[in-house]
């Protein structure tokens, strides 16, 4: 499976940014995908996540991005295609971005290149 992010970018504090990530390969061993980020200096921290369509399509984020960030998955015959829709983007935002799957074949996890989202204040 590769994994390929896009959308990061600058933007102002309380606009809107969205994420992508392709996924390819075998994406019929994907299950549940996510969004993390790494802040400077802080530990890499799960953003949201939802699972596969088979197992419901259900969805999860961390407390500081509820209500203000949605993800979702799209998936067609040879990719899934992974978005973050982030909306009132805040400073403390500011961070690389990994998306991230999991799934039923070796080697069990895949992480797509960090794409720099940066909230200017």
């Amino acid at each position: 499976v590769q994994l390929q992010a896009s959308g990061g970018g600058l933007v102002q504090a309380g606009g809107s940014l969205r994420l992508s990530c392709a996924a390819s390969g075998s994406i019929s061993s994907i299950n549940t995908m996510g969004w993390y980020r790494q802040a400077p200096g802080k530990q890499r921290e799960l953003v949201a996540s939802i699972t596969s369509v088979t197992s419901g399509g259900s969805t999860d984020y961390a407390d500081s991005v509820k209500g203000r960030f949605t993800i979702s998955r799209v998936n067609t015959w040879n990719t899934v295609d992974l978005h973050l829709q982030m909306n009132s983007l805040k400073p403390e935002d500011t961070a690389v971005y990994y998306c991230k799957a999991v799934g039923s074949a070796w080697p069990y996890n895949w992480w797509g290149q960090g794409t720099l989202v940066t909230v200017s204040s």
